[in-house]
């Protein structure tokens, strides 16, 4: 382990203490051995302060990166199609059969306190201490500070806005905009178009199922690409473009302020170019 003492950038400061070449050092961040402060980071320059704590590991037994982890609880970058906790249908291929068992392997324990869409990517939550896990269930909207997506809608969205309904589930699993039902409040803001497409940032207020997809959908009329469920069309990344890139809390027994970050796909710049002018 290294312990930074200066303003600097992640390979910057890999080069000078390690000795090792800088394409070996490229290797490692790209199959996640590189950690800062317990988490995986892949971005050569990634700014460091001082104190920061680097470490150089080997690749993670998981199937997909795990972005932190400590004694309390254990942060993964989810990919799409991976369903966050066993279904009716699905009781082994989930997120969080997986990460038990890892944790199971560590004599750890896990609780399920965040839920993804199978179809979404990003930051997905496990703890794994009861005390967290009931404090964060019973005041969940008290701890949880930001909720952040990246989304790709169709057609082309200039401004921002707030959007509130209520929403309620049908027998068949849809989710839609209803007088009664329960209140759902994304934020939305457009980042950047092209060729048909907008990527948007939006934050949440509240976490209903599908809340997301549908309000992009049904009320501002730009569904998410790849969302067939909502009235999106199929694309060529062969995904439901959203992801949860930022989730930060405020951990209840400790009080600090804690946040997490999973890159936007590369993928979905094949929808959205990065040197798209911003609009």
């Amino acid at each position: 382990m290294y312990k930074v003492k200066e303003e600097t950038t992640l390979m910057d400061y890999l080069l000078k203490e390690t000795g090792k070449k800088r394409n070996a050092l490229k290797n490692a961040l790209k199959y996640g051995q590189v950690f800062v402060n317990g988490a995986v980071q892949t971005n050569f320059a990634f700014p460091l302060h001082n104190g920061d704590e680097v470490t150089i590991g080997q690749k993670q037994s998981l199937a997909f990166p795990i972005l932190y982890e400590d004694e309390d609880l254990i942060v993964i970058n989810k990919p799409s199609g991976l369903v966050s906790e066993q279904t009716m249908n699905n009781k082994s291929k989930t997120a969080y059969a997986i990460v038990k068992d890892y944790l199971t392997k560590k004599h750890e324990k896990i609780f399920l306190v965040h839920r993804l869409d199978q179809e979404t990517s990003g930051v997905l939550m496990f703890v794994k201490k009861k005390a967290l896990y009931e404090a964060l269930t019973k005041h969940w909207n008290d701890y949880v500070k930001v909720r952040s997506y990246v989304a790709i809608v169709e057609g082309k969205v200039i401004k921002g806005g707030t959007i509130k309904t209520c929403l309620q589930e049908n027998k068949a699993g849809k989710v839609y905009v209803a007088k009664e039902g329960k209140q759902a409040i994304t934020h939305y803001q457009s980042i950047n178009s092209s060729k048909g497409y907008t990527m948007m940032q939006i934050t949440i207020d509240t976490g209903r199922k599908n809340q997301i997809r549908v309000h992009m959908a049904e009320v501002l009329h730009h569904p998410i690409s790849g969302d067939v469920k909502y009235g999106g069309h199929r694309n060529s990344i062969h995904r439901v473009a959203l992801h949860q890139d930022v989730f930060a809390f405020v951990h209840p027994l400790t009080h600090k302020e804690m946040t997490f970050h999973a890159d936007v796909p590369e993928d979905f710049y094949k929808l959205v170019p990065k040197n798209t002018k911003r609009r």
